[in-house]
């Protein structure tokens, strides 16, 4: 059942200036994906759910892996790791580590977070590995995957070297980056490192190459991506007050144009929205039937201060329902999520917004129950003369 809420829209539209409204954001990048983090609301996506080849930006799975390895004890900072002719044979972007080294774990973060190590993700593959190879680490990685809903995501390596079926999305992506922030926020301040110089064996490859850490715009995280075959690509974040976004882009031409689009969408993101109080904590939106109760309604009302993020200047107007699965059956307790504020947003997807019960309603004794029966019969009775009209 839905209510429509008339005062509440009229709230909402205060919210809302009546100016010209902001342009949506038009992107170079193959692929896109921009989420406010703060209120979970999708900017941006363009081919988000398409499997494409990520470079570097999958040394994220392998950090994620890690992250959890380190949580759990089976890893700790100060292991020191061996580096095997596998490891030690990867190109590109390295540590330049040989076989007669034994890296610490905390250094291998480094290496892999700050100078997008191939080697050293590989070490770090080959000791979390079922089977000590970086390709049963990649199996272990496709099936973590999928358990944290990343559903277009296949690995084939640790580092994104390019392999055949090495595939993610930017959705998917977004999805790690999320995790990464949320549930690791003691590993998350090394994406904001710039540079890390490892034993002084390669001078040339000490700068963090994520191009806002510069910037002074709020970036601290979190890994750039570049091959041939993927093009240049950014897994993005950054803070700025109480908001939090994170974007991923890939595909640009260049690493020029890379450091262009990631700094547009920032300043997109953070200026042409804003986050505004729908309702305070405890607000009652509406009142919802009571099947069985002591009492015949209950009232729905903010568990906590609502948030939603619009456009900052916009013409559009916004509908608001409350939508319930009515009646709603006692006994109910206070606090208790009975419904779901659903706000439509020009050019932004629909906001979901729970709402709780503002008391308990015990189960009705005899006469509740009757007096429930009786108004139902009647309903139904009221039904059957208009079906005859």
């Amino acid at each position: 059942m839905k209510l429509r809420i008339l005062p509440l829209i009229a709230v909402l539209m205060t919210l809302m200036a009546a100016l010209p409204s902001q342009a949506q954001f038009d992107t170079r990048a193959t692929a896109a994906y921009v989420i406010d983090h703060t209120t979970d609301t999708v900017l941006l996506s363009k081919q988000a759910d398409l499997p494409l080849p990520p470079a570097s930006m999958s040394k994220l799975m392998t950090l994620n892996m890690v992250f959890e390895a380190l949580q759990d004890g089976r890893l700790r900072l100060d292991d020191k790791l061996p580096v095997s002719q596998h490891a030690m044979d990867y190109k590109g972007s390295t540590m330049f580590l040989n076989t007669s080294d034994r890296v610490r774990v905390e250094d291998l973060l480094r290496g892999v977070i700050v100078l997008s190590g191939n080697d050293a993700a590989d070490v770090l593959a080959e000791a979390l590995s079922p089977d000590g190879t970086e390709a049963g680490f990649a199996r272990m990685m496709t099936e973590r995957a999928k358990e944290l809903g990343m559903t277009n995501s296949h690995f084939t390596n640790s580092n994104g070297w390019p392999q055949a079926g090495h595939r993610m999305s930017v959705h998917d992506l977004a999805i790690l980056a999320n995790r990464i922030i949320t549930e690791f926020p003691t590993f998350y301040p090394l994406f904001s490192e710039k540079q890390f110089l490892f034993d002084g064996r390669a001078p040339q490859n000490i700068n963090n190459r994520n191009p806002l850490l510069k910037l002074n715009i709020g970036a601290d995280g979190l890994k750039t991506g570049h091959t041939a075959e993927a093009g240049y690509g950014l897994v993005g974040s950054a803070k700025q007050g109480d908001r939090r976004i994170i974007f991923l882009i890939t595909g640009l031409p260049s690493e020029q144009a890379r450091a262009e689009e990631a700094e547009r969408i920032v300043n997109w993101a953070f200026r042409q929205f804003v986050e505004k109080k729908v309702a305070p904590q405890g607000k009652m939106i509406a009142q919802a039937d009571v099947w069985m109760g002591e009492a015949s309604r209950v009232g729905l009302v903010a568990p906590k201060d609502l948030l939603l993020l619009v456009p900052a200047l916009s013409d559009k107007g916004i509908e608001a329902t409350v939508s319930y699965k009515a009646p709603i059956e006692a006994p109910i307790e206070k606090g208790q999520k009975l419904a779901e504020l659903v706000i439509k947003r020009a050019g932004l997807p629909d906001a979901r917004l729970p709402l709780v019960a503002d008391r308990d309603i015990p189960r009705g004794g005899f006469l509740p129950r009757l007096r429930t029966a009786s108004k139902i019969l009647l309903q139904k009775a009221i039904g059957s003369a208009q079906d005859l009209l």
